[in-house]
């Protein structure tokens, strides 16, 4: 099977930093080893996901002098999804939940990530649930069994998580009957061919849910490396609200060659931050170079 890496960015706004940093080392990963790389919009928000995001999207990685094999949206899958859909409820319990996200968080202090879910909603009788509809639309979560997943990451190292103690049931289909991310990212990356997934680390804890998928709709999964974040000064994750480093603000202030180069320094590829093409920034990369704690910008 050829190796393949990808880049499946959502288009909710204009790309920041963060996102051109994991596609940069996404796609020099990939390449290094010979692998084609694909891209995916993961646009299943259609309420924030714009088609003049996409289109901003695609002109900023072309003007960085990416190319890619083949392209895929989201927004045009939802027949697959809705097979593997059913698949999975043909192979593990999948049970309404009517809980809000207001609900899963009460108990939470603030910033705190929600514990896995309780299983509040696994059984409710038949006259619970008609009542429940009344007032509110379920999500659908699949249980989670009591598997022990371990996986070798390929810049963390071996992983080991408890299914059930660890990430417990989550959604596969939303209350709005769109599918969840979750199911989505896995069909998809089966159906383009993904052998490796570069991504952050703060979606490193998902990968057990996704692995229990993959097994479920027997399917391959890809190796997984997860990467450091990008952090702003005060220690906050990049988002698209951070103006000062979205893509419109470095198209019109710096070149690629600059943009690129100024990533591989802060990566620990190179001493001094010098413009690098794309080309020279390949013959740089190496996963054993790159840190493992986070990366605070001075974004002056």
């Amino acid at each position: 099977m050829p190796e393949t890496g990808r880049f499946a960015p959502s288009p909710s706004g204009r790309m920041h930093l963060g996102n051109i940093y994991a596609a940069l080392l996404s796609y020099l990963s990939a390449k290094k080893t010979g692998a084609s790389w694909v891209l995916r919009i993961e646009d299943l928000d259609r309420e924030r996901c714009k088609k003049e995001y996409t289109e901003n999207l695609l002109k900023d990685l072309e003007w960085l002098g990416f190319e890619w094999d083949d392209f895929l949206l989201q927004s045009q899958r939802d027949e697959a999804y809705r097979e593997a859909y059913e698949s999975l409820c043909k192979k593990a319990k999948v049970y309404e939940c009517f809980c809000s996200r207001a609900d899963l968080l009460s108990s939470t202090a603030p910033h705190e990530k929600a514990p896995p879910y309780s299983g509040k909603c696994k059984n409710l009788s038949d006259s619970e649930k008609n009542e429940l509809r009344k007032r509110k639309a379920p999500s659908y979560r699949l249980e989670a069994d009591s598997r022990i997943i371990h996986f070798t990451d390929g810049h963390y190292g071996e992983k080991t998580f408890s299914l059930r103690e660890d990430c417990g049931d989550f959604v596969i289909r939303r209350a709005n009957k769109s599918f969840s991310y979750q199911l989505a990212v896995v069909v998809d990356d089966a159906k383009m061919g993904v052998t490796q997934v570069v991504r952050g680390r703060d979606l490193l804890p998902s990968t057990p849910e996704q692995l229990y998928l993959y097994s479920l709709l027997d399917l391959t999964p890809p190796s997984f490396f997860h990467i450091p974040l990008l952090l702003s000064a005060d220690g906050r994750r990049l988002s698209k609200r951070d103006r000062d480093c979205d893509m419109e603000y470095y198209r019109s202030h710096t070149s690629p060659e600059a943009l690129i180069g100024y990533i591989m320094h802060l990566c620990s590829f190179t001493k001094e931050n010098v413009p690098l093409s794309l080309k020279e920034a390949l013959t740089l990369f190496s996963w054993e170079k790159l840190p493992k704690e986070d990366i605070t910008l001075n974004l002056k």
